[in-house]
C-alpha cells in the first residue's frame, strides 16, 4: 500500500468520523427541539389551565350585617347605605374609568329599569376613581347612575380588593344587601359581565322568602 492510498484512506475515515459526528449532533439537536417544543406546550397548557380556573366566577351566599358607609356619587350627593333600610340594595364594584366592559356592565343594568324596581332593587355602582375620570367614561358609554367615588375604605370593607386584573382595585363584583341591611350574597364574575336577568336572579335566589 502506498502513502498516497494510506493517506486517501485516513480522509476518508476521517469524513466519515465526521458526518457520523455531524449526523448525532443533528439527531441531538431535533432531540432538544423537541423536548424544548413538549416543554413549552406543557407550560402553555398549564397557563391556559389557570387562566380558565381564574375566569371561573364565584360566589358566597354567607349571610352578614352589611358593613355601613356614605360615599359621594358623581353628581356631587352623599349616599349613605342605611338610608336604603327597606328596600334591597345591589352594590356593583368594578375597576371603573378605562374598562370598557364595566361601564357596558352597568349599561347593561340601565335597560330595564322595571325589572329592577319590580324587585325593589337599587343598583349602586362604586369605583376607585375621581369624578372627573369616571364622569367621561360615563359619557362615552351613556351610563346616567351616578358613580359612588370610594377610596378604597369601602372595596376592602366589602372584600373585593385584588379580585381582578390589578391588586388595589376591586374586581367585577356584586354584593346583595336586604332590606334589614343584610349581605346576602356576592358574586365575582372575571369575565367583566353579568347579564340583567341573570344578575336579577340571583337576586331573587339570595333574598329571604
Amino acid at each position: 500500500m502506498t502513502s498516497k492510498t494510506a493517506t486517501r484512506r485516513d480522509d476518508a475515515h476521517r469524513r466519515e468520523l465526521l458526518a457520523a459526528t455531524r449526523r448525532g449532533q443533528a439527531r441531538r439537536g431535533r432531540r432538544r427541539h423537541l423536548l424544548l417544543w413538549a416543554v413549552g406546550l406543557v407550560a402553555v397548557a398549564a397557563v391556559l389551565a389557570a387562566m380558565m380556573a381564574s375566569s371561573r366566577p364565584s360566589s358566597s351566599a354567607a349571610a352578614r350585617p352589611a358593613p355601613d358607609f356614605t360615599l359621594t356619587d358623581t353628581a356631587g350627593r352623599p349616599v349613605h347605605l342605611a338610608d336604603f333600610r327597606g328596600h334591597n340594595v345591589v352594590l356593583y364594584f368594578s375597576e371603573g374609568a378605562g374598562c370598557g366592559s364595566c361601564l357596558q356592565q352597568m349599561a347593561t343594568i340601565e335597560k330595564d329599569p322595571a325589572a329592577f324596581t319590580q324587585a325593589d332593587v337599587t343598583v349602586l355602582p362604586i369605583v376607585m376613581n375621581t369624578r372627573d375620570q369616571i364622569s367621561r367614561d360615563m359619557a362615552t358609554y351613556g351610563v346616567a347612575t351616578p358613580f359612588l367615588l370610594d377610596d378604597g375604605t369601602v372595596s376592602e370593607a366589602y372584600g373585593v380588593l385584588g379580585k381582578g386584573m390589578h391588586p388595589g382595585l376591586p374586581g367585577h363584583s356584586f354584593v346583595l344587601i336586604d332590606a334589614t341591611g343584610a349581605q346576602r350574597w356576592y358574586g365575582e364574575y372575571p369575565s367583566m359581565f353579568l347579564s340583567a336577568p341573570d344578575l336579577l336572579t340571583q337576586v331573587r335566589q339570595h333574598l329571604p322568602t
